[in-house]
């Protein structure tokens, strides 16, 4: 069959609690952000045309948009071979609600959206497992060695604990909002994964320490949330923020807004993702003490602030 112009949908991600050590084993809880969309399109291109490609700065060719597009080129290519039709040019467009490189899964949002796009526009019903197979392939080649969260969550509707390469739904009571805040600096999880890496192979035993403790928090955080019990999960919250500066995956600008959050009477505070940069999220109690905390972010320089209801 003749394709025809399809479109492909997904959203952001933030990790509540359990980065990095989520790698090595351990639990981690993502939370899908679905006021926060990732959109793509595919047009057929027309016939001996290449593929091209718009997003974010850049429009072009396809093939020479460059490695920070590297996993979109994959999981244009892995699509067109699952479909049988890996000749067939395509004109690919997305558009963001949200920044790349701040830790709430762009490229997995984005390579989930075009692989939807591109199923759409052979009008083919592909299972989740594959959808999530085909984006997790797209994910090899921008992080190296991806969990597969970020490709879960971004496509699911409830939250996700990942362990030991094992996800199952979480179920969060209670009532408390999330205010998430942009530090303006473009974070790089595979450089954090990489030196995560080598700063375990070089003190196995101080390192893992961190990770355990990590691990720990991790798992009595979700536990918390899943009982609706607000304040621990903060403070888990808070003490993983401290490890995580132990890991050398800080930021100053992240301290500063973690800092402005806690002051203004968030439960607990942390960055969120890869680090180096990228996003924050403060847990508020209610939706005034969450407009209190993102108004002091923005007065510390967060360049955007989202408000999500963690438990609607």
């Amino acid at each position: 069959m003749l394709p025809r112009e399809g479109y492909g949908r997904t959203w952001a991600k933030t990790i509540l609690i359990g980065e990095h050590a989520v790698v090595y084993g351990h639990p981690a809880l993502a939370l899908p952000l679905h006021s926060l969309r990732m959109q793509a399109w595919a047009r057929p291109a027309a016939q001996g045309e290449e593929s091209s490609l718009r997003a974010l700065d850049y429009e072009g060719p396809l093939a020479g948009s460059g490695d920070r597009f590297g996993g979109l080129r994959r999981a244009v290519a892995v699509t067109l071979d699952y479909l049988g039709h890996p000749d067939q040019g395509f004109d690919i467009r997305t558009q963001s609600d949200f920044p790349a490189g701040r830790g709430l899964g762009s490229s997995a949002a984005a390579s989930g959206a075009v692989v939807r796009a591109l199923l759409d526009a052979y009008d083919v019903e592909a299972s989740d497992d594959r959808i999530l197979e085909l984006t997790n392939q797209a994910e090899k080649v921008t992080h190296g060695h991806p969990s597969g969260l970020d490709a879960a969550t971004t496509s699911g509707q409830d939250p996700v604990r990942l362990e030991h390469g094992h996800m199952r739904t979480v179920r969060p009571q209670g009532a408390a909002y999330l205010v998430i805040a942009d530090t303006g600096v473009a974070g790089s999880t595979k450089e954090a994964v990489e030196g995560v890496r080598d700063r375990l192979e070089a003190d196995p035993d101080g390192v893992g320490r961190l990770m355990d403790a990590l691990g720990e928090h991790a798992d009595r955080a979700i536990a918390d949330l899943e009982a609706g019990r607000m304040e621990p999960l903060g403070a888990h919250m808070n003490r993983a923020q401290e490890l995580l500066d132990d890991l050398q995956v800080g930021h100053p600008t992240l301290d500063r807004l973690v800092e402005a959050a806690r002051a203004e009477g968030a439960l607990g505070a942390k960055l969120t993702g890869g680090g180096l940069g990228g996003c924050m999220l403060a847990l508020a109690a209610d939706d005034g003490d969450a407009d209190r905390i993102g108004a002091a972010l923005k007065e510390q320089g967060a360049l955007q602030v989202w408000v999500h209801q963690l438990v609607a």
